[in-house]
């Protein structure tokens, strides 16, 4: 039976570049989530009857949210659901289904690399029927409506059996539960070549992954172990857990760091990889070698027809700006575009629904490409094994021989968490005032070329995104940008990024904080962290 219920608008549900994001006492509230998604239901038209796909990550409530947005789902006139088992579908998978079964949307719950458990972090968040999030008119849309909502639709109706694939009905509206990673893995067979990859790993070439008890473990254990013949056990954490094991589950070189010293060890695996709580982000690692995004991005590009999916060139790259530029030398030289966008993956689907790109990164550990709307974690660790088992080299071999090519980018985000949100509102004003005055400026040995708060008009749709991060560039080449964070939940993340081009191959071996230290020096003088933040070092380094 369908029911209206009469509820209250909330004030804060505002919908960020990745959804809604909050901690799960907050989702817990009365008609909470109901008030959310209903309000995304009402800024959208013409899906009576449609197919909508509903999952995510595993965390803590996202069984209970799932019920109800089924419910929710039948009372507002979908036709049919589609929901991973479990309630599992990973974010990159996700996009797979919608595009696959030609969906008019899904729900995606997920809070990211973010951590999971009662009292941590949850998310929901809209992807159109392209596979990727919702554009800034929807979630504009969904917000207003979340501000004067008065009532949502619902059924009421016993909790479905989210455990056993099949059909079910929820007043008259079709609910299939179906296998989360097998729509997935066949698409993972078909770019990328399984036989070379399987030669590689029976050679003795030994892979382990660390799934940081998020959603890529069933993804990882079906590919690396029964389809690539990895030895049981390669794909380690793979159960997903509601607290990702008190995981925090991004994969970078602090939280995935007992990978990385395994990887570094003699004797260790040869080449490691971890993904983050949904599954969209990666780090790759090789014995003596870590990769940083921005420099997995330019050598994917640079070795994408080795894969079969990729066999015939890419039409072009995109990378978020503050990722490094190292991309641009590859487009550069193969002749292809290369377009420099906001961070937030829903500006890099215009381009890839035009057809003007193929392959796009952000320096937040994800790449991804055309084959979905979202960054894909795995898709990347499988491109890298594709790429060594046809070069025949080594991970660190591979980038080495990138940087002699292309020259060297050195990069590094510094990344001040839980700032207290007027202190880093009021840092970002600040140099935003100061910006006219700085070319000319010198500041130790550096002499500043430009500085703006970058602006982006969309190629496809000519759509205008302004303040998307400072940015302040110093004759050279070197940079440093400054940018707040809107992933987390918890106060503001300050995230600093410096670079500095290095054609030289006889330079390419300094330790990468010495070799960016006197931008790290001008990053402090330009923006007064210390001073304005209370903090002396960054929270995490990357």
């Amino acid at each position: 039976m369908i029911v209206t219920i009469a509820t209250k608008p909330y004030d804060d549900q505002k919908p960020g570049t990745s959804g809604l994001r909050k901690k799960v006492p907050v989702f817990q509230q009365k008609d909470y989530a109901e008030n959310f998604i209903q309000s995304i239901f009402d800024s959208l038209e013409g899906f009576a009857g449609k197919t909508l796909v509903i999952g995510g990550d595993g965390r803590f409530y996202n069984r209970e949210v799932i019920q109800t947005a089924i419910r929710m789902a039948a009372a507002n006139g979908f036709g049919r659901v589609l929901v991973g088992k479990g309630g599992i579908l990973s974010t990159p998978a996700a996009s797979h289904v919608i595009r696959k079964y030609e969906a008019f949307g899904g729900i995606v719950l997920s809070a990211s690399h973010n951590p999971g458990g009662p009292t941590e972090d949850f998310g929901i968040k809209y992807n159109i029927g392209n596979g990727g999030p919702a554009p800034e008119k929807i979630t504009d849309a969904i917000f207003a409506r979340t501000k004067s909502i008065d009532s949502y639709k619902t059924v009421e109706t016993p909790d479905l059996d989210l455990d056993s694939i099949g059909r079910q009905e929820v007043a008259g509206m079709v609910v299939e539960v179906i296998d989360p990673v097998s729509d997935y893995a066949d698409l993972m067979e078909e770019l990328f070549d399984f036989a070379a990859i399987r030669d590689l790993i029976k050679s003795g070439f030994r892979v382990v992954m660390d799934s940081m008890s998020a959603v890529t473990g069933p993804y990882a254990v079906e590919i690396l172990e029964k389809r690539l013949g990895a030895p049981a056990g390669s794909v380690r954490n793979a159960e997903p857990l509601p607290d990702f094991g008190h995981h925090h589950p991004d994969p970078n070189l602090v939280h995935a760091k007992e990978l990385y010293d395994d990887v570094m060890s003699p004797g260790g695996p040869d080449f490691g990889a971890a993904s983050d709580g949904d599954g969209d982000r990666n780090m790759v690692v090789g014995k003596g070698m870590f990769v940083t995004p921005s420099d997995s991005l330019a050598v994917i590009a640079a070795n994408a027809t080795c894969a079969p999916g990729y066999a015939k060139g890419i039409a072009g790259i995109a990378r978020s700006m503050p990722t490094s530029a190292a991309s641009d030398r590859v487009a550069e030289k193969l002749g292809i575009g290369m377009y420099e966008t906001p961070t937030g993956w829903k500006f890099f689907g215009n381009l890839m629904d035009a057809g003007k790109v193929t392959v796009c990164g952000e320096e937040s550990f994800g790449t991804g490409s055309s084959h979905v709307r979202e960054k894909d974690g795995l898709w990347a660790v499988l491109f890298w094994l594709n790429i060594i088992a046809a070069r025949k080299e080594s991970v660190k071999d591979i980038v080495v021989k990138h940087w002699a090519e292309y020259g060297r980018n050195y990069y590094s985000r510094h990344d001040y968490e839980g700032i207290d949100t007027e202190k880093a509102n009021g840092l970002i004003v600040a140099l935003r005032d100061k910006l006219a005055s700085l070319p000319g400026t010198k500041i130790g040995s550096l002499v500043v070329n430009a500085a703006d708060d970058f602006a982006y008009t969309d190629p496809v749709d000519h759509s205008v995104s302004k303040n998307q991060g400072v940015r302040v560039l110093f004759e050279g080449g070197s940079r440093v940008v400054f940018r707040l964070s809107g992933t987390g939940t918890s106060g503001a993340t300050l995230r600093v990024y410096v670079e500095r081009y290095e054609p030289d191959p006889s330079r390419h071996d300094i330790e990468t904080q010495t070799a960016l230290a006197d931008l790290i020096a001008a990053a402090e003088t330009l923006a007064e962290i210390k001073s304005r933040t209370g903090m002396d070092e960054p929270t995490v380094i990357t």
